[in-house]
């Protein structure tokens, strides 16, 4: 993605030039980005192009950077106060009459906390996202406070963040800083980003950098040491904020944030396993969350009433999770706890009105999205074409849930090839095509995920009655142990989940060989009766799943008799293997 499109203008004030761009429909709300260090403002250009299909974005160049001119002289130009009345200069420009939506990254949010806690911007903001950037005067109250009253725990806390911030003293050096970006460093900051960050390639960083690197250098030198030592005591947010602290970030601990709420009353946390340059490595996620943000104040709905409160909202508020086999039993109930959880869902089942009614109830649970998309997981060329859809239309799957899949009873002999091929191309080949398709996106983007696969407890505990459905299911465990293996150096985690007896439908569909239609149908209402009285809740597998995805567990066995055998399997094979030879109430 790029910014050609966009339409620019040039703003003044203060005796400079800011570069401005616009996409979208200025008619919309507008959602105002301001970038970091040492970025310009093509470091949104992701994020911006999936806002402009629903709001007016306007992107900036801060004070020095991009195209925007720099002050004269560099030494006491970069001000917060400056800087709030750049931001008051492009509002006026693009917004005259009407509050904006306002989105900072790194220092881009460390102005913005200026921004929205001054009070001559009252009225001009409508609502502030943070990632990344800390105010500087909650900062310094942060420290002062762990300097005052220290404990073990805070004095960790100083000093984890002590060691964070090394970066910082470097840049308050004089000369240094500005001979290393317009010398090696420069030269070598995009390699250093897709190598640590895995930032992909892109129209960012642009050649400006150098340049960029060496203004933004004033940033930290003209406000750091003054407003940490002498941070303002009325530093309160006067508009709702949303905070999007990455986990990985290596320059920002997460207890930065620890008192926050007492600065912004209308607080709402996001989390995201990330590392720092997220609006370039998770542009969906993160344009996710503004979005249904900015829809949220513009609509006037209380804040913490539209946030997602399932157990694991912070884990997965905002992730793209993708559940086959969604529209009906276990894989209804994952889309479900992943909805209450705040993840966007794509429901994908061969039945469509199944996967859309699963879609439809995910968003009055608690998605802020879910689409529901019809296909036959064993289907390799629709499935292909799934995954491209996907990744066009919603962005890279952050959890994939292979859950697709049939039954299958009847002895070996009775068991034809076709029966053999039904199963194997259902319970297993749409297991592979789905590791293959999206696994491989996920790998490709960097970023880590999670895949879970539904195997059963018949993937280690035997029976005479079901060789094909064991033999599929065994094989989709093994492919997960190894798929984890391959897969672990790059931070993406794959669980095989083992559920026993569970209440579903899938006994009305079961297929029994070797027998006619009639005594089959009476087998499946006998099952589903005895499954019925087992009356195992699918609602527990999926909260198996999502424990899962946050422990990362690799073999989960989820009922009390899939337990059982997992230890059988185990310590007491011989018994096991007994078990196997006994025959199934028919």
């Amino acid at each position: 993605m790029s910014l050609d499109g966009a339409r620019e203008r040039r703003v003044r004030t203060g005796g400079i030039e800011l570069c401005v761009a616009e996409l979208g429909d200025p008619a919309q709300p507008t959602v105002v980005l301001v970038h970091g260090y040492p970025d310009s403002k093509e470091v949104w250009s992701e994020v911006a192009s999936r806002l402009a299909e629903r709001f007016h974005v306007v992107l900036y160049d801060v004070r020095g950077h991009g195209a925007s001119t720099a002050p004269r002289p560099l030494r006491g130009g970069f001000t917060l106060e400056k800087l709030t009345d750049d931001f008051l200069a492009v509002v006026d420009a693009v917004s005259p009459d009407r509050p904006v939506h306002l989105v900072g990254h790194d220092w881009g949010s460390v102005q913005s906390w200026e921004f929205v806690t001054v009070a001559r911007t009252e009225g001009r903001i409508a609502s502030f996202t943070s990632m990344s950037g800390p105010s500087l005067d909650h900062f310094g109250h942060w420290i002062k406070q762990r300097v005052r009253r220290p404990t073990p725990r805070r004095v960790g806390q100083l000093l984890g963040q002590g060691a964070k911030s090394w970066y910082v003293y470097l840049l308050h050096t004089p000369a240094l800083p500005e001979l290393a970006w317009r010398g090696p460093l420069g030269k070598r900051w995009p390699g250093i980003l897709r190598r640590i960050e895995r930032v992909p390639p892109g129209d960012y960083p642009t050649p400006s950098l150098p340049t960029d690197a060496a203004h933004g250098a004033w940033l930290y030198r003209d406000n750091v040491r003054s407003r940490l030592s002498r941070p303002r005591p009325d530093a309160y947010a006067h508009v709702p904020v949303q905070l999007i602290t990455p986990l990985g970030d290596a320059f920002l601990s997460e207890r930065l944030y620890d008192d926050l709420a007492r600065w912004a009353p209308e607080l709402v946390r996001r989390t995201l396993p990330a590392k720092h340059w997220i609006p370039r490595t998770r542009p969906d996620q993160v344009a996710a969350w503004i979005t249904e943000f900015v829809h949220t104040n513009e609509d006037g709905v209380p804040v913490r009433d539209t946030v997602a409160t399932g157990r694991y909202a912070e884990r997965f508020g905002g992730q793209l999770v993708l559940v086959t086999g969604a529209g009906s039993g276990i894989g209804r109930a994952i889309a479900f706890a992943f909805a209450e959880a705040g993840a966007r869902v794509v429901a994908v089942d061969r039945d469509a009105e199944g996967a859309v009614r699963t879609a439809e109830m995910s968003r009055l649970i608690g998605s802020p999205d879910a689409w529901a998309e019809t296909v036959d997981v064993s289907d390799e060329q629709a499935m292909e074409k799934l995954a491209e859809k996907v990744a066009g239309e919603y962005g890279v799957v952050d959890v994939l849930v292979n859950n697709a899949g049939i039954g299958l009873s009847g002895s070996f002999f009775d068991t034809t090839p076709e029966d053999w091929k039904r199963v194997l191309d259902a319970n297993l080949w749409g297991v592979i095509h789905g590791c293959r398709l999206f696994g491989r996106q996920m790998a490709e983007r960097g970023q880590g995920g999670h895949i879970v696969n539904t195997a059963s407890a018949a993937a280690y505990q035997p029976s005479k009655a079901l060789p094909a459905y064991s033999t599929s299911k065994a094989a989709v465990l093994m492919l997960s142990e190894c798929l984890r293996a391959e897969l672990a150096g790059q931070g993406i985690g794959v669980s095989a989940i083992c559920p026993g007896f569970v209440n579903t439908n899938i006994t009305s569909t079961a297929h029994f060989a070797g027998v006619d239609a009639t005594e089959e149908n009476r087998r499946r209402k006998r099952a589903a009766r005895l499954y019925g009285l087992r009356n195992y809740p699918p609602e527990k597998v999926a909260d198996a799943i999502l424990r899962a995805v946050v422990r990362n567990q690799a073999v989960v066995p989820v009922t009390p008799e899939a337990r059982g055998a997992r230890l059988m399997a185990r310590f007491a094979p011989r018994a096991l293997r007994a078990v196997a030879r006994m025959e199934p109430p028919l």
